[in-house]
């Protein structure tokens, strides 16, 4: 076990934390399509990390953006 090289695994670990906790912020925060939101949150938490990309991809409604001009 100490022949882990644990800085390349920490900043992997530390990028899909960081994709799940973004995931779960705006499933809670916003609406979701093709799912409901506790069928994307399991998904999110089970498939790391492909559940988050497939989320983004799928499960996300685009939002609207607003310019000033």
């Amino acid at each position: 076990m100490s022949d882990l090289n644990w800085a390349a695994i920490v900043p992997v670990v530390v990028l899909a934390v960081g994709l799940v906790v973004y995931c779960l912020l705006d499933i809670a925060g916003g609406e979701v399509q093709r799912l409901p939101k506790w069928a994307w949150v399991l998904i999110c938490l089970v498939a790391i990390p492909l559940g988050p990309v497939f989320y983004l991809m799928m499960g996300r409604v685009p939002r609207q953006r607003s310019y000033r001009r």
